[in-house]
């Protein structure tokens, strides 16, 4: 991918999650505050476009813990942006989130993510956050909407 403004090459991640329920409480997982705490990190993100928030977790080596964030694009419930920015140097982050939502026909939701905007330069980090998102957050997030259905 690369980045027509600066001709910069970037990558993404970009994965797509199947979960069974419906679009409504998806979006709830990804937009209320409390809930969007229980899967991924403590935050006070509100769902409307140009706030500034943060998500904030325990500090890891060339990162202080605090990932700093504004919504870019809210249409609910199909799609969700924002900025997510971190790190300090050479394993400084200024990417962008994205959700869509899509029903599946049978009352669940098709999730798809992509986190974009990784340069060259953060391929560790992007290698991180794939497997986050993949991972250990990923079954947070099942397990919760799943919880609210």
């Amino acid at each position: 991918m690369s980045d027509a403004t600066t001709g910069t090459t970037t990558d993404a991640v970009v994965v797509d999650y199947a979960l069974a329920a419906a679009p409504d409480v998806v979006w709830r997982a990804l937009t209320e505050s409390d809930l969007l705490a229980r899967w991924l990190m403590a935050n006070d993100f509100e769902p409307t476009v140009g706030h500034r928030f943060t998500f904030q977790a325990n500090p890891a080596p060339n990162w202080d813990g605090i990932v700093h964030c504004e919504v870019l694009e809210v249409d609910e419930p199909h799609r969700l942006a924002y900025a997510w920015r971190g790190g300090a140097g050479e394993y400084a982050l200024d990417t962008v989130v994205t959700w869509t939502l899509t029903p599946d026909g049978s009352g669940g939701t098709l999730l798809h993510l992509e986190h974009a905007g990784f340069l060259p330069k953060n391929a560790m980090g992007r290698e991180g956050m794939g497997r986050g998102w993949r991972g250990p957050i990923a079954e947070r997030l099942r397990e919760l909407t799943e919880s609210l259905r």
